[in-house]
């Protein structure tokens, strides 16, 4: 708020307003808040959407070292096919490319926050809710394999 001299009003808290960039970044969901399978889920996404994006072959060769590298995966070459599949029937049903952050990035883009989901709900084998979430996501014809895809990667 303005006053008539242009000065901005301070709320009664004391505290200057938050800067509205500011304020929807701490709104953010953050990679925290998910379990290990997921992040390391969530950074092979990302690698992926990076080679989709690029075209660049070394981002399908990181997320084949990153998935091999990571502790507790057993058929690492397996979790990438499982992670690129998704990817590409999400691709094919929607208008818009997929957003996906850098590797290093802690802050999710809309997509990712909805891919995490969808996947935490998919490990946790809540069967309806994860229809209600794969309907959210895709359009009609792709929900069926979607779910597929997203089970099968949880199961991995």
């Amino acid at each position: 708020m303005q006053d008539a001299r242009g000065s901005v009003a301070v709320p009664e808290t004391g505290e200057p307003p938050l800067c509205p960039l500011r304020a929807a970044l701490a709104t953010r969901p953050c990679v925290e808040h998910y379990d290990d399978f997921c992040r390391v889920a969530l950074s092979l996404f990302r690698f992926i959407g990076a080679a989709y994006a690029t075209g660049a072959s070394d981002c399908w060769e990181a997320a084949y070292r990153f998935a091999d590298e990571a502790p507790d995966i057993a058929d690492s070459p397996l979790l990438v096919a499982r992670v690129a599949a998704l990817v590409r029937i999400l691709r094919s049903g929607r208008p818009c490319e997929l957003c996906f952050m850098p590797p290093s990035c802690k802050r999710l883009s809309k997509d990712e926050a909805q891919l995490m989901r969808l996947l935490a709900v998919a490990r946790s084998k809540q069967a309806g809710e994860l229809e209600t979430i794969v309907c959210q996501l895709v359009g009609s014809g792709n929900e069926i394999a979607t779910t597929r895809a997203v089970t099968a990667l949880a199961l991995c």
